[in-house]
C-alpha cells in the first residue's frame, strides 16, 4: 500500500520539486495544495498518511493551518512535517509545542523520505501498541 502525501506550499516550484522527488519512489502518492486554505478544503475528502507545510504562506500560515488540522477529530492525528526556511528558535518552539517536525529548505530529498518513513513508522507502532508501548 502507498504512503499517501499532502504537500502544501505557495511557491509552485517548490511543489514540483517536492512532488518529483516523493514520486520518483514508487512506494507513495502525492497530492498538493497551493494555500492553507486549499489544503483544508482537500482534507474534507483525502486523508493523507502524512503532510508537508511550508509555514510561510500568504493566506493562512502553516501554524494556523496546523492548529485547524489539529482541532479537526478525524485529521488530528496525521503526522505534520513543516517544510519550511523558517528555522528560528520561536518557530521550531511553537512547531514542537504543535508536536510536528521540521526539515529545512533547502533539503535533501533521500534525508526528507528518511524523515516521513521514520514518523509513519512512529505512527504504525503507536496505532498497533497504544501510547504504552
Amino acid at each position: 500500500m502507498k504512503t499517501s502525501v499532502l504537500i502544501v506550499d505557495d511557491n509552485k516550484d517548490i511543489l514540483f520539486s517536492v512532488k518529483e522527488s516523493i514520486e520518483s519512489d514508487p512506494a507513495y502518492s502525492v497530492e498538493c495544495a497551493g494555500s492553507g486554505k486549499e489544503c483544508l478544503e482537500k482534507m474534507k475528502t483525502y486523508k493523507p498518511d502524512v503532510i508537508l507545510m511550508d509555514i510561510m504562506m500568504p493566506d493562512m500560515d502553516g501554524f494556523e493551518v496546523v492548529a485547524k488540522i489539529k482541532a479537526d477529530e478525524a485529521a488530528k492525528n496525521i503526522p505534520i512535517i513543516f517544510l519550511t526556511a523558517k528555522t528560528d528558535k520561536l518557530s521550531k518552539g511553537i512547531g514542537k509545542a504543535m508536536s510536528v517536525e521540521y526539515v529545512e529548505k533547502p533539503f535533501d530529498p533521500v534525508d526528507l523520505k528518511g524523515k516521513i518513513e521514520k514518523i509513519i513508522k512512529r505512527r504504525h507502532l503507536y496505532e498497533n501498541n497504544g501510547p504504552g508501548g
